[in-house]
Parts: structure tokens; C-alpha cells; sequence
């Protein structure tokens, strides 16, 4: 097929507006998959965005459509995810495609994550058709979400395709726009191979599986490749398309979307974002790519059990091939022994990495506590880079400080602005700009340090606004902060574990919290157990454990008492050499339970 008669687009929306129900329609539509294997969300392949309800790896999926002009159209169409910390997944795709869908809620209208999505599209200067979706809700506003389009995104509301993914109204309408709207791929006049990696999965039989945007050139079986990142060359295998299983093919040529199979073994060998290209006549410079995601917050993730260290090692390069922006190295702990200290763009992320540990590669694992990466100035003049608190230099040798600030954009209803407000406050934010969108709903503008919307952030908007409130957040540089370290001290010896960073203002109440969690699960000793959060050398908050007591006197029935004075005084003396000399050992579980707790 002709280069004129192909179309690459992707679907982007904010969470649950519709995409993976719409990406459904049009496979059913086209016919792409038999009647007897169509299921609902058949791109989202993995149990757990199934389970979740929601798109976490982008799938493109290549549809044959006749359209009525009678010619036959091949459409590849790349559904992507909506929630913020997926982002990088969409920019991914979109660098591979001409044109987008953009799908609103015909209740919901125009969100915070719709805005997101439609700039990562203008900046890759894509065709916009946008689709206001469930239009069959009893509830469904269509004049105001003509009039939000044209307010808020400046597209015209004549353009906008009424549908409803869930019923199939206006599928043939969206497609008929895919075709006249959408331009066709161009390719280089030097006709010389240039193809862009844009995902890539780990076969534990064929090794790396590479999806793949051919933007000039052909790839077949046979051809030799190579990477502008490594100097290897590698022997095509295998190409083909997915329609959405791998479907094998003979060639892949300019504008297609498929997969590459080459002699790839590991994970270190193909990087997202790179260019493939012939090794006898390659392309002097690789393709202009997306931007380069950096991990926003760390963990250390360790093995429950210790031998499974290098098992934990090979899953996480198996998992890190088709995840970009999920970065790890090797650190060790005195509480939990050897592990990895590991980079993920947020919250929901880390949570889903985690998931897939122990799903796909039945890894035990424990995560610390999260956090972000702080800029430390030494007296001496000189610049660190602190992902983990226990690197942290010691507070005399500290000058300033420096901690991730994110602009965040909230849409709320009108009614719940001022307790919005109090939230951002609470967090230490600021709040910039306040814009009406429409009669009922305003969109706040707000900085807030990022480690202040890690953990509850989110949760809490969705509770103060009854589920209606959106967020969305990009970085936006570092700020300084009274930030400090805190320990937590068991019988006077540091566990590195329990380590943090925390605001000045805060340390104290978080302290507390964490103390007396630490009192629930470690068990008693034969002595007192004092449990200390501490900022330098000074104790901010303290639980005390009592000691076991053994009732030596249970054998003297009767007599003097002067025996039994003579037992508690030879106990005392026991409990003070204890005292002195005795070590908390803490179990395993006490760690698992008061880290999964927090």
C-alpha cells in the first residue's frame, strides 16, 4: 500500500474519557479482530490495567479501512494512557504519529489532563480532531462542551465529532476524519532507512521485541541495523504489524508502525528514542526525538528475601526495556540488607512497577519510604545531587538546600475553591492565578514542592471536590526550602531505613508518627528500648518500649523477705549489664509493616 493511503494517529484524553472503548470500536468497525475473539478493552493486555480500569503501556494496533471514496486506507492508531504520571508514554507515541484524536467527555467536559495531552500534541505540531465521547449519558452537556472547546482550546466547536464509544455512534464519522483530516506520512528524498523506537518489550524466547516508526526507508528480513547509541550491528529476524497480535510481514516501509525482531539479548542494547538504520548505507544524523524523561521520585526496592537478589536484579532490566523512564542501581542497607535504589516519574507508577515485580517475575519485595531529588550546596562551594537521605552531608557542611517544585493546575467546581486553597496552603504551596472556565468550574494555578503531592495529595483533592476536582503538574525547577534530615534512632543506634527528608515545620509531627509506629512492631526486650526521631543531635520526639520482666522471685513462698530483696537487686544489676551491652534486633517484618503502612 502507497504511503498516501496509510494514516498514523493516537487517541489522548484525560483518565476514563473513553480511549481504550473507542480504540474497541474502531477495531470492530474495521473488522480488524473476528467477531469471536472482540472483548472489551482488547488493547490493555496486561491483568492489571484490566483490573485497574485504566491504560498504563501505550498499543498500537495497524486497521485496514475502505473508505467512501472507495479506497482502502491503512490506519495505525497508537491508544495511549491518560493519568499525569504516564505522560511519558504519550509523548512516546504521539512522536510517531501525524495526527490525534482528542477525546472529552460530553459530562465532564474539558479537564486538567486534556489540557496536558492536547500541548504535548501541538508540540509535536499534529493535526487535532477533536471527539466528544459518551454523548448517550442522561447527563451529557454538549453546548457547553462545544462552548469550553472554543474557550479553553481555542478549536472551533464545528469541527468537534459527536460519539459514543460504549453504543457506537459516529465511529464511521471519526474515521471518515482520520482519512480527510490527517495528512499523509511524508518520507526523506534520500530514501535512506530511518526508524524511530518508540517502545519495545522483552521475549523471553525471541529476546527484544522493538516497536517501531519507519520514517524513510524499508526493513526487511535479513537487513542489517544498527543503533546511533551503541556500536553494534544487528540481523533483522523478524518485521510485522500488530493487528493487535504480532501479525508477520515481508517488509516494513516508510509510514508503517510494526515491530522489529533482531538479534537483541538484552536490555542495555536498544533505548527508547533511539534511530535505527541501515549498517551499509546509514543516515548521517538519528531523527530529532521526543524529550528525554528524567524519574522524579526514588525508592529503594529490596528483596523480602535476600537470595532473590539476583533474581530482583534480572527482572528489574527486564522491566526497565519497555519502560523508559523507570531507572535503578545497586545500594545496600544495614536493616535491609542489598537492593536497588530505584527512579519512577510518581506515585502510581511506583505502585505499578512494584505490581509487576511481583506478578510477572513472583518477586517478595519491600519499598522505602519515597523521595524526591534535592540540590545541596556545600560550604566549600560545591553542588551534590541527593536521591537518597542517607547521603545527605552533614548539616555543617550544608549551605543551602534545594527541593523539586511543581506547577500544578487544578480544576475544581466553584464551590470547593477555598477549600482547595487551604490544601495547597497545608502543602506549602502558592497559589498564581485563579480563571474562571466556565459557570461552574475554575482552573487554579499553584507551585507546591513535589514532595508535598507524592503520597496524598491527589487523594485528598478527590475527596474535598466529591471525586469532580482533576490535577495535573509539570516540573518546574528547584527552590530553596528549611529542609532537614531526620533519624530515627532504636536504643540509640541510627537505622538508615527510616531515613528522611522533611520540611523543618514538619519534622516533628512526622517524627512522632513514625515513633509510635515503630513502638506497635518491635518486639519487647529484656530492657527499655527508647525509639528517637532526631534532627543533628537534638531528639524531637520519643516512644519508649518497657522491658520484659521475669518474676524471679516466683519460687520464695513464705520466709524473709530479705531473699526475695536479694533476687529483684541481682536482676537489677542483669538488666543495667544488659542495658549497657544489649542490641535491638529488629525483625524483617517490623520493617515490611511500617513501611507498607506508610
Amino acid at each position: 500500500m502507497s504511503t498516501e493511503l496509510t494514516r498514523n494517529f493516537s487517541i489522548i484524553a484525560h483518565i476514563d474519557h473513553g480511549k481504550t472503548t473507542l480504540s474497541d470500536r474502531l477495531m470492530q468497525f474495521t473488522k480488524t479482530v473476528a467477531e469471536r475473539d472482540q472483548q472489551d478493552q482488547l488493547l490493555d493486555a496486561m491483568d492489571l490495567e484490566r483490573e485497574r480500569g485504566i491504560t498504563i503501556k501505550s498499543h498500537p494496533v495497524t486497521m485496514s479501512y475502505k473508505a467512501k471514496d472507495g479506497k482502502t486506507y491503512q490506519l495505525n492508531l497508537l491508544d495511549t494512557p491518560g493519568h499525569v504520571d504516564f505522560s511519558y508514554e504519550v509523548s512516546r507515541s504521539l512522536a510517531a504519529c501525524e495526527g490525534a484524536l482528542l477525546i472529552v467527555d460530553a459530562a465532564q467536559g474539558v479537564e486538567a489532563q486534556t489540557m496536558a495531552n492536547l500541548h504535548l500534541a501541538n508540540e509535536q505540531e499534529l493535526s487535532i480532531i477533536p471527539v466528544i465521547n459518551k454523548i448517550d449519558l442522561p447527563n451529557a452537556d454538549l453546548p457547553k462542551v462545544h462552548k469550553q472547546l472554543e474557550d479553553i482550546i481555542c478549536i472551533p466547536a464545528s469541527e468537534a465529532i459527536p460519539a459514543s464509544a460504549k453504543n457506537g455512534i459516529g465511529i464511521e464519522d471519526i474515521l471518515e476524519a482520520v482519512v480527510e483530516r490527517i495528512p499523509a506520512p511524508t518520507e526523506n528524498e534520500d530514501k535512506l532507512l530511518r526508524a524511530s523506537v518508540f517502545d519495545s518489550i522483552y521475549d523471553p524466547f525471541r529476546g527484544v521485541v522493538s516497536y517501531v516508526r519507519v520514517m524513510s526507508g524499508t526493513m526487511k528480513r535479513g537487513t542489517r541495523i544498527k543503533l546511533f547509541h551503541t556500536p553494534k550491528s544487528y540481523e533483522i529476524k523478524e518485521v510485522g504489524v500488530f493487528t493487535p497480535g504480532m501479525s508477520k510481514r515481508d517488509i516494513l516501509k516508510a509510514g508503517d508502525v510494526g515491530y522489529v525482531i533482531a538479534n537483541m539479548k538484552t536490555a542495555a542494547e536498544v533505548k527508547i528514542g533511539d534511530t535505527m538504520t541501515d549498517t551499509t548505507h546509514p543516515c548521517a544524523e538519528p531523527l530529532p526525538g521526543f524529550k528525554e524523561i528524567q524519574p522524579m521520585v526514588f525508592s529503594g526496592i529490596y528483596p523480602v528475601d535476600s537470595s532473590d537478589f539476583e533474581a530482583l536484579k534480572l527482572a528489574m532490566g527486564k522491566l526497565q526495556i519497555n519502560d523508559a523512564a523507570f531507572t535503578w542501581a545497586s545500594e545496600s542497607s544495614a536493616a535491609l540488607g542489598f537492593g536497588f535504589r530505584c527512579g519512577f516519574l510518581g506515585l502510581l507508577h511506583m505502585e505499578i512497577i512494584q505490581e509487576r515485580l511481583r506478578r510477572e517475575f513472583n518477586m517478595d519485595v519491600i519499598s522505602t519510604y519515597p523521595s524526591v531529588i534535592f540540590e545541596v550546596t556545600k560550604t566549600d562551594g560545591t553542588d551534590v545531587i541527593v536521591d537518597n537521605p542517607c547521603l545527605l552531608p552533614e548539616a555543617q557542611e550544608i549551605e543551602e538546600i534545594r527541593e523539586p517544585i511543581v506547577r500544578v493546575y487544578i480544576m475544581t467546581p466553584g464551590d470547593y475553591i477555598g477549600d482547595m486553597m487551604k490544601l495547597v496552603m497545608d502543602k506549602r504551596g502558592e497559589m498564581e492565578n485563579t480563571e474562571t472556565i466556565d459557570d461552574l468550574r475554575v482552573m487554579l494555578t499553584c507551585t507546591l514542592p513535589l514532595s508535598e503531592i507524592l503520597v496524598d495529595f491527589n487523594d485528598k483533592l478527590k475527596s474535598m471536590t466529591r471525586g469532580y476536582g482533576s490535577m495535573d503538574y509539570e516540573h518546574a525547577g528547584y527552590k530553596p526550602g528549611k529542609l532537614v534530615k531526620m533519624d530515627i534512632l532504636i536504643a540509640d543506634e541510627h537505622v538508615d531505613a527510616f531515613a528522611t527528608i522533611v520540611h523543618r515545620d514538619k519534622a516533628e509531627t512526622y517524627g512522632r508518627g513514625l515513633c509510635k509506629k515503630l513502638k506497635e512492631v518491635i518486639p519487647q526486650q529484656l530492657f527499655v528500648v527508647a525509639i528517637q526521631a532526631a534532627i543533628g543531635g537534638k531528639i524531637i520526639a520519643r516512644e519508649s518500649i518497657s522491658a520484659m520482666r521475669k518474676n524471679v522471685t516466683a519460687k520464695c513462698y513464705g520466709g524473709d523477705i530479705s531473699r526475695k530483696r536479694k533476687l529483684l537487686e541481682k536482676q537489677k544489676k542483669g538488666k543495667a549489664k544488659m542495658k549497657a551491652i544489649g542490641k535491638v534486633n529488629i525483625p524483617q517484618d517490623a520493617f515490611i509493616r511500617v513501611l507498607k503502612n506508610d
